[in-house]
C-alpha cells in the first residue's frame, strides 16, 4: 500500500465559505484510490487565516503571533473534514509526526493542519517535511492548475510550467519574501526540504487533475523533480 502526502490549500477548502463541492468531490476521488493509496492531508489556512492574520498585523502583532493564528485555522480546516469523512478518517488530531505514521496504521485517510510553528513556513512545509518523513510524494492542490512564469490571475499571457527542477523551483521560492498568510503554490520551507531530499512534488488545480495522477495518467499541473 503506497502511501501520498497531500497539501490542500485552505483557498480551495474555503476560499470564502466550506466549498463542499469541492469537499464532496475530493472525497469522492480518494475513496476510489483506497485499493492502491492511504492519505495523509494537510489542511491549510485559506481565507479565514488571512483575515485573522491581517487583524493581528494590524495591532502590530509578531511573526510568530500571526503565524501561530494561521495555524489554529489549519488545524480547524483539519477537524472538519475529519468529521466530514468520518469512520474512514482519523478520529483525533495529530500534534506530531509519529502520530501521523500510527493513525495511517489504523486509517484510509488521515488529516492534520500545520503540527508545529517554525520560523517562515506554512502548512505547505509541515507537508514536505511529513512527505520526507513517510518515504512518500508530494501533491500540493491549490487555486491555480500548477506552476506559472508568472501569476495567471493577474497576467493572462502566464504559461504553465509542466516540469521543472527542484533547484529551479527553489530558486524561484527563495526570491519571494516570506510573509504569513502569502499565495504563492508553495512556500519557501517546502521548497528547500523537496530539494534536499529529492522529494518528486506535483502542483495541480482541481480534482480531475488528482485522479489522473493517482491514476498515473497524463493530468494538467507542474512536475518538480530531478
Amino acid at each position: 500500500m503506497k502511501t501520498i502526502v497531500i497539501s490542500l490549500g485552505g483557498s480551495v477548502i474555503l476560499p470564502d465559505k466550506p466549498d463542499l463541492k469541492f469537499i464532496d468531490n475530493f472525497k469522492k476521488i480518494v475513496r476510489k484510490h483506497y485499493k492502491k493509496y492511504r492519505f495523509v492531508v494537510v489542511c491549510g489556512g485559506g481565507s479565514i487565516a488571512r483575515r485573522y492574520i491581517n487583524s493581528l498585523e494590524r495591532e502590530g502583532k509578531s511573526e510568530k503571533e500571526l503565524a501561530l493564528a494561521g495555524i489554529r485555522v489549519t488545524r480547524m480546516n483539519a477537524q472538519l473534514l475529519m468529521q466530514i469523512f468520518g469512520k474512514e478518517a482519523n478520529d483525533s488530531l495529530p500534534a506530531n509526526m509519529e502520530q501521523v505514521k500510527n493513525n495511517l496504521k489504523k486509517n484510509k485517510i488521515v488529516f492534520c493542519g500545520a503540527l508545529r510553528y517554525a520560523p517562515d513556513e506554512t502548512s505547505d512545509g509541515t507537508a514536505a517535511k511529513l512527505a520526507n518523513f513517510l518515504k512518500t510524494d508530494f501533491i500540493n492542490i491549490t487555486n491555480v492548475p500548477g506552476l506559472y512564469t508568472s501569476d495567471p490571475k493577474k497576467n493572462k499571457n502566464a504559461k504553465l510550467i509542466k516540469s521543472i527542477s527542484w533547484k529551479n523551483f527553489e530558486k524561484i521560492a527563495l526570491a519571494i519574501n516570506f510573509h504569513a498568510g502569502q499565495h504563492f503554490v508553495i512556500d519557501q520551507e517546502a521548497a528547500r526540504t523537496i530539494k534536499k531530499n529529492k522529494i518528486r512534488t506535483f502542483i495541480i488545480g482541481n480534482i480531475k487533475s488528482l485522479d489522473n495522477l493517482l491514476k498515473e495518467k497524463n493530468f494538467t499541473g507542474t512536475t518538480i523533480s530531478k
